[in-house]
């Protein structure tokens, strides 16, 4: 057994709307292809042994216990690949539910589909699940051990914490969107113009002074002292001479921290003697070079957190410890506070497991203990120098009983040092006390303070936190989102998008959209390149200045790693016809349909979904959907426009000439088609199809019938505002045509146009695409030959493993069973080949170049006008 092919989706996809992060597997079963987990001994025994958590394992039985069930009756092996690796990652911390088994086209093959909540940690559970199901297999003796501790590792580098993700919980309960930066530890929460960031408990309108005040621990507690906050007595120092002399100010106990510190790293408290002050200068120093001593103020550390200038929670913090029982050692009463089923690794559960460190060690040594030592009953033990849950202290929550003096001061301390999310820490011997009769104090101001106390206390009641920080950054009636426009199908995608964007730009919006030939921000190209994947609409919306997004979105990118989000406004799907097919294992036109679909099934509840009502498929789309329905048509007796209008639905038609909205049963004429620049005076018929989705677009984006008409006809087709899509130049010898067409419904489409123009002989460019099916490079052919009269074979860059002149033979074979006669010219690099056409064209000829490299073939007919002109010129004159 191995893995053929693994695929991360991020979003909805082809397998998946509801469950948008799943790994997706084509396994290869090879000698298990024809054998049932039934006709393996023992191997139901082994997996119950191995993974009893899989007894919650419902699969297709539907009760507890039903994969067990059918592993006993026999299964397929690509299944308990599934279920593996659903638990492996449970077992690591990380619920995981969702999986499916689908058999793929080619014989013993399957799809494997799970979700995951950590991309690296589903990855790694996909492998780890294949090797252990063919150890299992093969009557190896298997461990998970490992297994469960890499991806437990992989949780912790990659989590986003639990002060993050309670934020971003809170964010999704509120259908506020987020993306998380790969790049960088930022979270987005909203898109565009209204987005917010977070990192942690840190957000955008933290105030970088803020940050940098409360990073200085002794500038913020001078600050506090002339604010009149009762705070430590304390001295910087650098070294052990500073040190003796503060020690000598200041009287023991002491504390030693790092200046500059968080999280209590560094940090060393109750030192009693010199040389135990010597110690904690080094380990403070480890971290910082100048390192802060305090007097050591008596009581318990309590934590107080203030957000957006209000009060919101506190709690009571007590470091790791253990109590004794008079009979075991420390080492066994460390091992029984960890069984504790609410602790686990790092921040995989509300408390963390208690680790032997050097720190403990110290402690014990200190003491004169070793962790074979056993406590007398009652005796408490502390295990660290601080109470932070992340080295496995707990927390109690004391937020009601907080004295008004200290919820005041709290409020008055964030206010100061200019926090809006701020967590105080005091020593007292009493929260409900004023701070001052308890002789206490405020030992730090911290910027991003942990929430995981507050969320998640070992005593107490839980509080939201998140809620007011969700507050704080999306006030109530203030929106996260953006409008969204999503665009597929098989061809118009572009010039859809394109027409699209130049209309709500003429609505003054600021759009942000994707194409095939690059990202563009407020018309400006930002970057280079077929960006039509999830990465390209993702950029879209992180950027801040964007108000409204149309987003091109292709087969490749949804079958690679699904959609960037989770709902659209307005979802189009243009036309589903046979390209690509035989790719991604989408081998049947009704494949590609279903991955198309996955763009009208994303948008919301109130948007729309604009289809094709002239193409089956995509009118079957409709079936299913939770969203308003849209249709366009070339065809105003189409019954289906007739019946969709009778019911009060909405349309756009091409009527008698006319680009028309049909509302209910009443007729909106926009403009003559024959006015509209893109449709080149009504002979580039698919062009209408492109205009009819757009001005349903924009209807429904609320403009004007008259901003619509006049948006249609200030967008001119060309080189710029086109490239690639009907490019068409007048050479004073001839005229040129550049197309991206490269499937045989885009070539129909183009030889449509061609037909209706003036001009001979037309002379066609074309060339074959490696990684299609042979009946699609031989239609190319046949088309080709239909249209033109001569013919030039070019070739891609990139053959996409296959041979040149076996693409070109197939093209061959298309052609001459529509012409015998023809004989092709073979120029396989493009520009060659464009430029032997501009050369030797016969006066009044008419050249289609289906490009590849756009750009450079724009270029070479710009400088050949040139040539030509100056040509005329010099002619005229002589």
């Amino acid at each position: 057994m191995k893995i053929a092919e693994l695929r991360i989706m991020r979003g909805p996809n082809y397998w998946s709307i509801k469950h948008p992060k799943i790994i997706v597997l084509k396994l290869d079963l090879e000698d298990l292809q024809d054998t049932l987990t039934n006709e393996v001994q023992h191997l139901a025994q082994k997996l119950e042994k191995l993974f009893p958590g899989m007894y919650k394992h419902r699969s297709s039985v539907g009760t507890e216990g039903g994969f067990f069930r059918l592993v006993h009756e026999g299964t397929t092996f690509s299944k308990v690949v599934q279920h593996i690796a659903l638990e492996l990652q449970t077992m690591a911390g990380m619920e995981c539910g969702y999986g499916r088994r689908y058999a793929a086209n080619e014989p013993g093959m399957d799809w494997v589909v799970f979700s995951y909540q950590q991309e690296r940690a589903g990855e790694y559970a996909a492998e780890a699940a294949v090797r252990i199901t063919e150890a299992l297999a093969s009557g190896e003796r298997v461990s998970v051990i490992q297994d469960v501790a890499k991806l437990h590792q992989i949780r912790e580098d990659e989590y986003f914490g639990p002060s993050t993700e309670a934020i971003i919980l809170e964010a999704v309960s509120r259908n506020i969107p987020y993306i998380q930066n790969r790049k960088s530890d930022h979270i987005h929460l909203g898109y565009g113009v209204h987005q917010q960031r977070i990192q942690a408990a840190m957000s955008n309108k933290t105030s970088f002074f803020a940050v940098e005040c409360a990073g200085d621990k002794n500038t913020t507690k001078l600050i506090l002292d002339d604010a009149g906050i009762p705070v430590p007595q304390g001295h910087i120092v650098y070294d052990a001479a500073e040190l003796e002399a503060a020690v000598e100010e200041l009287g023991y106990p002491i504390v030693t921290k790092p200046l500059d510190g968080n999280q209590g790293k560094g940090a060393s408290i109750n030192l009693q003697t010199w040389k135990d002050a010597l110690k904690g200068l080094a380990e403070a120093k480890r971290f910082s070079n100048a390192v802060m001593v305090e007097q050591f103020i008596q009581g318990d550390d309590y934590r107080m957190l203030v957000i957006d200038g209000k009060f919101i929670a506190a709690a009571r913090r007590t470091p790791a410890m253990v109590t004794g029982d008079g009979q075991s050692t420390i080492r066994q009463l460390v091992n029984a506070v960890n069984k504790d089923p609410r602790r686990g690794v790092g921040h995989e559960k509300a408390l963390t497991h208690i680790k032997i460190d050097k720190i403990t060690r110290g402690i014990l040594r200190e003491k004169g203990l070793t962790l074979q030592s056993v406590l007398s009953a009652g005796e408490t033990l502390y295990l660290k120098n601080t109470a932070n849950l992340s080295t496995g202290g707990t927390a109690t929550d004391v937020t009601d009983i907080v004295h008004p003096y200290n919820v005041l001061m709290a409020e008055r301390i964030a206010g100061i040092i200019g926090l809006d999310i701020c967590g105080i820490d005091v020593m007292t011997s009493d929260i409900a006390i004023p701070l001052p009769e308890t002789r206490g104090a405020v030992i730090e101001v911290n910027a991003a303070p942990g929430l995981r106390m507050h969320i998640s206390p070992t005593e107490g009641l839980p509080r939201n936190v998140a809620d007011p920080i969700i507050n704080m950054l999306f006030p109530y009636g203030c929106p996260s989102r953006i409008p969204i426009v999503a665009v597929t199908g098989t061809n118009g995608k572009t010039t859809t998008t394109r027409l699209i964007a130049h209309m709500l730009k003429f609505k003054g919006k600021k759009v942000g959209f994707t194409t095939t030939d690059g990202i563009y921000i407020q018309d400006r190209k930002i970057v280079k390149g077929d960006t039509t994947g999830s990465f390209s609409s993702e950029f879209v919306l992180k950027d801040p200045t964007v108000d409204y997004a149309v987003l091109e979105c292709a087969r490749g990118g949804l079958l690679r790693s699904g959609l960037a989000f989770t709902q659209c406004d307005i979802g189009i799907v243009t036309n589903v016809s046979a390209d690509h097919l035989g790719l991604k294992d989408i081998n049947t036109v009704e494949d590609m349909a279903k991955v198309k679909a996955v763009i009208p099934k994303t948008v919301c509840p109130d948007g729309y979904a604009i289809l094709n009502a002239d193409d089956d498929l995509v009118y079957n789309m409709a079936i299913g959907l939770r969203c308003k329905v849209a249709y366009f048509s070339m065809d105003e007796e189409n019954f289906r426009i007739k019946e969709h209008i009778s019911k009060g639905g909405l349309a756009a038609v091409f009527e008698d000439g006319y680009i028309s909205i049909f509302k209910n049963t009443y007729k909106i004429r926009v403009d003559r088609v024959a006015d509209v620049p893109l449709t080149f005076g009504g002979k580039a018929r698919f062009n209408i199809q492109n205009v009819l989705a757009a001005t349903l677009t924009g209807y429904i984006a609320h403009l004007e019938v008259g901003e619509i008409k006049t948006a249609l006809r200030t967008f001119i087709p060309s080189a710029e505002t086109t490239p690639g899509r009907m490019n068409l130049f007048h050479l004073p010898k001839c005229n040129v045509l550049i197309d991206y067409a490269h499937n045989a419904a885009g070539m129909e489409a183009i030889s449509d146009f061609i037909s209706q123009m003036e001009g001979y002989p037309k002379i066609g460019i074309i060339a074959g695409i490696g990684d299609r099916r042979d009946e699609d490079t031989r239609d190319v052919g046949k088309i080709a030959a239909s249209v033109f009269d001569e013919i030039i074979i070019r070739q891609d860059s990139d053959l996409r493993g296959r041979n040149g002149k076996e693409i070109n033979n197939l093209l061959k074979e298309g052609i001459f069973s529509v012409k015998p006669e023809m004989e092709p010219k073979e120029i396989s690099q493009e520009a060659r080949a464009l430029a032997y056409a501009l050369e030797y064209a016969p006066e009044g000829a008419f050249i289609t170049l289906l490009a590849e490299n756009i750009s450079e073939a724009v270029k070479m007919v710009e400088s050949f006008r040139i040539i030509q002109h100056r040509k005329q010129a010099t002619d005229q004159l002589t």
